[in-house]
């Protein structure tokens, strides 16, 4: 099973807490000294260092300056840069409309060779008709009370799955069966998704596995998640997106992709278990 998938953001946010006390330790200073050196509250100190609040650029700068340790100014920036980027709500994201979340994502895919997902619920991204992406996408602007702005967030994911058919991209592809019946958008809707991801197969970039609800389950997992290439995971939740970037984590989500590929069935016979769904409808 995957670790819980916010784990990665709240351990980075732990250890830049822990270099930030350390740094405050070589410099001999007591918690309420460099909180009186800065100007601060008594308590802001300890809470930066117990990960319980989280410090702004002006709070690296100034605690560098205090500690003597200006050199170590634009390391820990980049730091407190990449754990902010660890765990993006979708709300603040998407504050201004789902546009900018399909380009910000489609610069990813662009820069990704070798491609994988897993998910439960819905037809991936890539994969999706317009129709079917406008239904995604409209529940997704329902939920989060966000900006509506779908007509050009659909017309920005259909232009990214030019990436399937273009550049020496490889995608594979995990989907149980449940996505193929869940009526997202309606029966109609559906159908039409059905059929393309039937076409969708043929193209020689493109690997897609189902996992039938028939299989001997192997392996369960807390969520979906897409790895891009070897270097990053991104797991999506309710509220927020998780990436991971720890080596050893990425190596996990990988094992963990294999195991449930290992259980899907592919070609004619993945083939077939799309066919039924759509016959279902």
């Amino acid at each position: 099973m995957s670790t819980s998938p916010s784990s990665s953001a709240q351990e980075a946010r732990k250890a830049l807490a822990r270099r930030l006390r350390d740094m405050r330790e070589e410099a001999e200073l007591t918690a309420i000294g460099l909180a009186a050196a800065a100007g601060w509250e008594r308590t802001k100190v300890s809470k930066i260092e117990h990960a319980a609040r989280a410090p702004s650029v002006a709070d690296i700068r100034t605690w560098c300056r205090v500690c003597g340790a200006e050199d170590q100014t634009e390391d820990l920036l980049a730091t407190l840069r990449a754990v902010a980027g660890m765990y993006m709500e979708w709300k603040r994201f998407n504050r201004s409309g789902l546009r900018n979340l399909q380009e910000q994502r489609t610069r990813l895919f662009e820069q990704t060779r070798h491609f994988r997902l897993y998910t439960s619920q819905v037809v991936p991204g890539l994969l999706q008709t317009p129709d079917y992406a406008r239904a995604v996408m409209g529940a997704v602007v329902r939920q989060n009370e966000i900006p509506d702005d779908l007509d050009v967030a659909v017309a920005a994911r259909m232009r990214r799955a030019r990436l399937l058919r273009e550049g020496d991209h490889r995608f594979a592809f995990v989907l149980e069966e449940s996505v193929l019946r869940y009526r997202m958008g309606g029966p109609a809707v559906l159908a039409g998704q059905l059929e393309h991801l039937l076409s969708a197969m043929r193209l020689p970039s493109v690997s897609l596995a189902v996992i039938p609800f028939t299989a001997s389950r192997e392996a369960y997992t807390l969520g979906d998640f897409s790895i891009y290439d070897d270097t990053e995971v991104r797991v999506e939740l309710l509220t927020a997106a998780v990436t991971v970037t720890v080596p050893a984590e990425i190596a996990q989500y990988r094992r963990e992709f294999e195991m449930l590929a290992s259980m899907a069935v592919r070609g004619d016979a993945a083939r077939r278990v799309i066919s039924a769904a759509l016959a279902a409808l």
